[in-house]
């Protein structure tokens, strides 16, 4: 093969590519909707289920000092505004961590990480 059949095979190839790019319009509410049922809902239920677990079951007094930060590969990270409430909430997060995995199976959290923030 020469280098003009070379070029001419290229260019026919990303014509076809261009063609085949044209035919593929989507409406941007589908593309959003898509999105919401198969990436943020599903997120969204289960961090939101955590966070009032979380809520639920921290002791009377340290709720008020500590917030869910995020869960990202299987740890939930809290952040506490104290570090009087950071020992405090060690203390108790062997059991939080427990019951955590008892209430939330599909968090699938398997460590706490608590900072100040």
């Amino acid at each position: 093969m020469n280098m003009a059949d070379e070029d001419r095979r290229l260019q026919e190839i990303t014509k076809w590519r261009k063609s085949k790019k044209k035919n593929r319009v989507t409406k941007l509410g589908d593309t959003v909707k898509e999105l919401m049922d198969n990436q943020i809902s599903p997120r969204q239920e289960k961090f939101g289920t955590v966070v009032e677990t979380w809520n639920e079951m921290l002791p009377v007094g340290l709720a008020e000092h500590c917030r869910v930060d995020s869960i990202l590969n299987s740890q939930l990270k809290v952040l506490v505004d104290s570090p009087v409430f950071v020992h405090e909430l060690r203390l108790c997060s062997p059991q939080l961590l427990e019951q955590l995995q008892q209430r939330c199976p599909r968090a699938r959290i398997k460590n706490i990480k608590i900072i100040i923030g």
